[in-house]
């Protein structure tokens, strides 16, 4: 039976797991994107499931008491949600000239 990392287990809790997952997807968001003149793509709701994905995936870490760890699960949490708005972001940018 090979070796499998905890990292590749999706039963089990990962923090390092739902972190770089959701990293990730905003570095591919960019590149997809096309960053300093953003277009309009629709692979960019792949990121952006990934990143949900990921924010899920430490949302699990959280524990039922108060503690520095559960603390630090919720700077994550903060992390993932405001990569998931700077994907929605890049995704809706290129409408915004026609809302004005």
């Amino acid at each position: 039976m090979p070796v499998r990392f905890s990292i590749f287990r999706l039963e089990r809790k990962s923090l390092i797991r739902g972190t770089l997952l959701t990293l990730g997807s905003l570095w591919v968001s960019f590149r997809i994107s096309g960053y300093p003149d953003p277009q309009f793509c629709p692979w960019l709701l792949i990121p952006l499931a990934v990143a949900a994905f990921g924010l899920w995936d430490t949302a699990r870490c959280l524990q039922k008491r108060w503690s520095f760890f559960h603390g630090g699960v919720l700077l994550l949490l903060y992390v993932d949600l405001m990569v998931l708005v700077m994907i929605l972001v890049l995704l809706l940018a290129p409408f915004a000239s026609h809302l004005l």
